[in-house]
């Protein structure tokens, strides 16, 4: 069963992304799945930190931008907005070259409160950073 309230595709995903952080990055939605939105992004002068890998506060947008993109869509955007409340990532492994993939799905999905798992893979699917975020539901 389909978690989303608003329906969308990675293209419309991507078109509202422009003039945002998550473009100038890099960040490309993927998929929207019945219950999990993925995206990926590069590895390259935007994203990594002067030792030539991949940037920890780049992992962490990645999976905030995947978060909080797919808590809004579960919910009426016309009645609430999505806001990061906090958010982890432990950082398992560097990454130097090529790009990553990110995989955000739903742990709780509560009228106040959401929690999303963002998994961060490299492109030999070896887990690179997992983040925990959380999300506060407002009313706009």
């Amino acid at each position: 069963m389909a978690i989303w309230q608003t329906q969308s595709t990675p293209e419309r995903l991507n078109e509202g992304s422009r003039q945002t952080m998550a473009a100038y990055l890099g960040i490309e939605f993927l998929e929207v799945g019945e219950d999990y939105l993925s995206a990926r992004m590069p590895v390259d002068h935007r994203t990594m930190q002067p030792d030539g890998i991949l940037h920890g506060g780049a992992s962490a947008a990645l999976a905030e931008t995947l978060g909080s993109v797919a808590a809004t869509l579960c919910v009426d955007p016309a009645r609430k907005r999505c806001v990061g409340l906090e958010i982890n990532a432990n950082h398992l492994r560097p990454v130097a070259e090529g790009p990553v993939f990110g995989l955000a799905k739903p742990v709780h999905l509560g009228k106040r409160t959401q929690v999303w798992e963002i998994r961060i893979l490299d492109g030999q699917e070896k887990l690179v950073c997992i983040s925990r975020l959380t999300v506060a539901v407002l009313d706009r």
